[in-house]
C-alpha cells in the first residue's frame, strides 16, 4: 500500500483563489444578473505587444521548416539569444547578470516552489508575513520549519531580520506580493548582511520589478553588493509582458553562490540546480522563448511600457481613491497591488463577503496571505480602467454607507 507525503495534509484544504472562486460561483447562482467587477486575481487584462506576437509568429513559422525546425535545447536553460536579452535588460538598470547565470523557466511560481528540492529538509525557512502562498506551501510541503518575519502597518508592510533569530533560506518579494510594499537599498543591504551572518540564502522574487519608478528601489537584488553571494532571483515575465498565459521567466543563479556540504566541499547551487531541471524540466517550447527575447528589444519595452502605464493608472485611481476616504493603504507606487486597512475593523473575509453582496466587487481577503493579513484586502490594478473607476465609484459609496 503506497503512503502519503502526509505533509499535504497540512496545507489549507483548498487554495485561496479556489475558496474565492467558490464563493463567487454561489454568488452568481443567486445573482445571474449581476454586473460583477473581478480585482482580486493579478492576472493581465491588456493584450500581448505587437513585437512580442510577430516573434512569436516566427518563431512557429521556423517550426514549420526542416532547415530551421528545433526540438530539444541543448543546455536545458534556454536559448542563448534570450539569456543574452535578459542579461542585456539586467545590466540596463544596474545588475551585473551574466547569460550563464539565467535559466529560462515556465513562470516564477514553478521555480519558486521547486526551487526547495536542492534543500535539505531540516533547513529553517524565514517567510516574511503576509506572504504570497507558494513560499509557504512549497515548504509545509516537505517537513521544514517554517517561521516568520512580521510585516505589519507599524513597519509599512516591510519587515526587517531579527538579528537573534537565525534562518537558512529567506524568501523576499519587493514589489511585494500581496502588500504592494518595497524595500530600499539600504534595506535590502540589511537583509543581505543578515544572510550572510546566517550562511543563508535569500530567494528573491522581482516578479513586479517593472512597476517600480521609485530611483531607491533597487530593480534587482544585484543592485545592492554581496547579493550575489547570497541570492537567487526569480522574475517573471507574467506581469512585464502579459505572459500569464503564455508562461515564461527567468532565474538568475550567480556562479558566486555556493553551499557547503556536509562533507564540507563546496557545492555550486547553479550546478546543483541545472542538474535538478535537467532530470525534471525539459525547458521552454522555442516560439515562446521568441516571444520572450522580443519583449527586451526596443520596440518591445517601448510598447510593453505601455501596457505597465495602463494598469499604473489604474492603481493611481485606486490609491487616490483610498486617499479620499481615508483608508490606510500600501502599494500603488511602485505595484500594481493596494493593499488597505478593512473598514470598520472588519475581518477580511467578511468584507469580501461584503464587497461581493453589497457591490458586487471581487478583491482578495488578506488573512489568505498569513495572519499579518487579517484585517487587510488586496485589489489588483491589471483589470478595465472603465471597469476599475466603476468599482472604485461602487467602493466609495460601500465605505461612505458604513461610516
Amino acid at each position: 500500500m503506497p503512503q502519503l507525503n502526509e505533509n499535504f495534509l497540512k496545507l489549507e484544504k483548498n487554495y485561496l483563489f479556489i475558496n474565492i472562486a467558490k464563493k463567487i460561483k454561489a454568488f452568481k447562482n443567486e445573482h445571474p444578473d449581476a454586473d460583477i467587477i473581478r480585482m482580486g486575481i493579478g492576472d493581465v487584462t491588456l493584450p500581448i505587444a505587437p513585437a512580442v506576437i510577430e516573434a512569436m509568429k516566427k518563431g512557429c513559422d521556423e517550426m514549420g521548416v526542416k532547415e530551421t525546425f528545433r526540438g530539444y535545447e541543448d543546455s536545458g536553460a534556454g536559448y542563448d539569444f534570450l539569456r543574452e536579452a535578459v542579461s542585456g535588460y539586467y545590466k540596463s538598470f544596474g545588475a551585473d547578470v551574466f547569460p550563464d547565470e539565467i535559466r529560462i523557466n515556465d513562470g516564477a511560481k514553478s521555480d519558486c516552489g521547486n526551487i526547495v528540492d536542492i534543500f535539505g529538509d531540516d533547513n529553517v525557512i524565514l517567510v516574511t508575513d503576509p506572504a504570497y502562498p507558494v513560499y509557504v506551501d512549497s515548504n509545509l510541503m516537505s517537513g521544514r520549519k517554517i517561521i516568520y518575519a512580521d510585516s505589519n502597518e507599524e513597519n509599512g508592510f516591510a519587515a526587517m531580520p531579527d538579528e537573534n533569530v537565525h534562518a537558512d533560506i529567506i524568501y523576499l518579494c519587493s514589489p511585494n506580493n500581496p502588500t504592494g510594499s518595497v524595500y530600499t537599498r539600504d534595506q535590502l543591504k540589511v537583509w543581505i548582511n543578515y544572510a550572510r551572518k546566517n550562511n543563508a540564502v535569500i530567494i528573491y522574487d522581482s516578479a513586479y520589478e517593472a512597476f517600480i519608478t521609485d530611483p531607491d528601489v533597487p530593480r534587482s537584488i544585484y543592485c545592492i553588493e554581496g547579493a550575489k553571494e547570497t541570492a537567487i532571483e526569480m522574475c517573471s515575465l507574467s506581469k512585464t509582458a502579459g505572459f500569464t498565459g503564455m508562461r515564461c521567466g527567468y532565474t538568475v543563479i550567480p556562479d558566486a553562490l555556493k553551499v557547503t556540504a556536509s562533507d564540507g566541499t563546496q557545492v555550486s547551487l547553479s550546478q546543483l540546480w541545472g542538474r535538478r531541471q535537467g532530470s525534471k524540466f525539459n525547458g521552454v517550447s522555442y516560439p515562446v522563448q521568441c516571444a520572450a527575447a522580443a519583449v527586451f528589444t526596443e520596440e518591445g519595452l517601448k510598447q510593453v511600457h505601455e501596457n505597465i502605464a495602463y494598469y499604473q493608472e489604474n492603481a493611481r485611481i485606486i490609491a487616490d481613491t483610498m486617499t479620499k476616504l481615508g483608508v490606510k493603504f500600501t502599494g500603488g507606487i511602485n505595484s500594481p497591488y493596494i493593499w488597505f486597512k478593512c473598514p470598520c475593523d472588519m475581518k477580511s473575509w467578511d468584507f469580501f463577503d461584503l464587497m461581493l453582496e453589497k457591490i458586487a466587487v471581487v478583491g482578495t481577503p488578506g488573512a489568505g496571505f498569513g495572519k499579518n493579513g487579517e484585517g487587510w484586502f488586496r485589489l489588483t490594478a491589471f483589470g478595465d480602467k472603465g471597469r476599475t473607476i466603476e468599482a472604485m465609484a461602487r467602493f466609495s459609496e460601500l465605505v461612505k454607507s458604513l461610516s
